[in-house]
């Protein structure tokens, strides 16, 4: 019922703020009944107290300033128009986007909003929709995670298999048959370059700007997460003072164990010493927009707040011991990877969280295979199949509240 009530009163509404507050209550409601107020605060509490919560929270807040920081120091309009020199007209601009993805290997966070806010404004000089960016950045970059075995999620996956008798090697037997990644980053190739023809709301959006229309669409009704637009008389600074922040935050990322809360605030570091070293800002400047960027990520951060209550509701609710459990435990050996694939691709559609669903789904996945005789790389795969599936289709996930801010 509140998944149900979540994803209906979303389409009809395009709110998500109304739409995850009134799921959440009424999970609440089912729970704990007349005690609904204590159990919600203790659900919160237990939210706030996860980590998996605390690490999004860090990287949305420092991420809100590392992106105000560039904007208001004219190092994005300047990366822009450096860019601009190289990709330019209706497909070089995704094409880079394409291949920006696969440098940004290590995080799927990472990835969509650097992909996202390094060229939304070289995408609207090409009059591409914006609409096209974030369906790219958005539907590759999960795909890339579990693809490239050295990335967070990989690491992730690894550490729970190993926790069951399996390991790093079943992991890299699994990566060619994850099928459904490999297809989408193909897939997502072909459109950039014409091959793939545009359908549904991504050719609407290229017929609206075909004829005149804007790029950044603003539906009526609609309230955007983030509200952190560029100011029209920005002028631009050297484009290294955008490249050298994100140069810091990858390397940043890659020395301290794929910790993208490491990069972030070493990013945001980096461009202080830039910043206030060239005197594009003064020191308080630096602070009130580096707080004013922060700030901005507030509503996405409590969105993403009662996201994780939810979920928790639903694990409370017995919703994962039905679509996993029960499922996982009544086909025949034969069938055990093609279920694995649906039941984790709607099972991370309806709770739009990934790492919880693996968190799950592994210690009843595995030792099933192992007692089958399935090897366990075939069961590896079609698991990370189905949660990029899931997870990139969702529209209340996490990564989706990350490519609508950028």
């Amino acid at each position: 019922m509140p998944l149900v009530t979540l994803i209906v009163m979303a389409l009809l509404t395009k709110r998500m703020a109304e739409s995850m507050t009134v799921a959440m209550l009424l999970a609440m409601f089912l729970l704990y009944k007349q005690n609904i107020l204590t159990g919600t605060i203790e659900m919160l509490y237990n939210t706030l107290s996860n980590p998996s919560f605390q690490f999004i929270l860090i990287i949305l807040l420092a991420f809100g300033s590392l992106i105000k920081l560039l904007q208001d120091s004219g190092a994005l309009l300047g990366f822009g128009n450096w860019i601009s020199k190289y990709a330019s007209g209706p497909k070089k601009p995704l094409i880079l986007a394409w291949f920006m993805a696969f440098v940004m290997f290590v995080d799927d966070y990472l990835n969509v909003l650097t992909v996202c806010f390094s060229l939304k404004n070289v995408t609207d000089r090409n009059k591409i929709p914006r609409e096209h960016l974030a369906f790219q950045s958005n539907s590759i970059a999960s795909c890339i995670a579990v693809l490239v075995p050295f990335s967070s999620w990989a690491a992730f996956t690894v550490a729970l298999v190993n926790s069951q008798g399996a390991g790093f090697e079943d992991y890299l037997k699994a990566v060619p048959f994850m099928f459904y990644p490999m297809i989408i980053v193909a897939l997502m190739l072909l459109i950039a370059l014409g091959i793939s023809p545009k359908v549904g709301a991504l050719k609407e959006s290229y017929e609206r700007v075909r004829q005149g229309g804007p790029t950044f669409l603003t539906e009526k009704g609609s309230k955007s997460l983030v509200n952190m637009e560029m100011a029209e008389d920005q002028k631009p600074s050297s484009a290294i003072n955008a490249i050298i922040p994100m140069a810091a935050m990858v390397l940043g990322v890659l020395i301290f164990d794929n910790d993208l809360a490491h990069g972030a605030l070493l990013a945001v570091a980096v461009q202080f010493v830039l910043y206030v070293g060239q005197r594009v800002m003064t020191v308080e400047e630096f602070f009130d927009k580096a707080l004013d960027g922060a700030k901005s990520m507030c509503a996405l951060s409590i969105i993403t707040c009662f996201g994780f209550t939810l979920s928790q509701a639903n694990q409370a609710l017995g919703l994962f011991d039905l679509l996993i459990g029960g499922i996982g435990n009544a086909v025949p050996s034969w069938m055990l990877p093609a279920m694995v694939f649906i039941v984790m691709g709607f099972t991370t559609f309806a709770t739009g969280g990934c790492w919880v669903m693996q968190v799950i789904a592994v210690p009843i996945f595995i030792p099933i295979a192992l007692a089958t005789g399935v090897p366990v790389y075939l069961i590896i795969a079609p698991m990370m199949s189905g949660v990029t599936m899931g997870y990139g289709c969702c529209f209340y996930a996490d990564a989706v509240f990350m490519a609508s801010a950028g």
